[in-house]
């Protein structure tokens, strides 16, 4: 009889249940994932030039990338400097209080950088940045 009463024991001891463990860290991976600022890359690996004077910005959120060569790159597209406007007004419709910075390589023409200022300032963004490497 003694006997039979530890085996039970036993047996009634399980393990700890982790199914609302499990449900709580779903439920915050779902609310990271949701409340995340996704910065959406220009798609170009650009050598930015240093500066003594650069500022760091936030809510940039539109980044407008010029190669060396010259070409256009947003949302991880290649684009021409006429394609710009149409895309700026895009995505200022998406998020009204970004900013756009250009990442404009070093040897990227002025040329090029101002055609392209001229098109997001013709969009009606006045908010313009153009990014650099600091140099502290």
């Amino acid at each position: 009889m003694r006997r039979s009463l530890i085996n039970q024991a036993v047996e009634d001891t399980e393990e700890p249940n982790i199914t609302p463990m499990l449900d709580v860290v779903f439920i915050l991976l779902i609310f990271f994932i949701v409340t995340a600022n996704f910065i959406k890359e220009p798609g170009l690996e650009i050598n930015r030039p240093d500066s003594e004077t650069s500022e760091i910005t936030e809510n940039a959120a539109i980044l407008i990338a010029i190669g060396a060569a010259g070409e256009i790159y947003m949302d991880g597209r290649r684009i021409d400097v006429r394609q710009v406007k149409a895309n700026v007004i895009r995505l200022i419709a998406e998020n009204p209080q970004g900013s756009v910075v250009i990442q404009a390589d070093v040897k990227s023409t002025a040329e090029k950088i101002v055609a392209v200022m001229d098109e997001v300032r013709e969009a009606g963004v006045v908010d313009i940045s153009i990014a650099s490497e600091p140099n502290f």
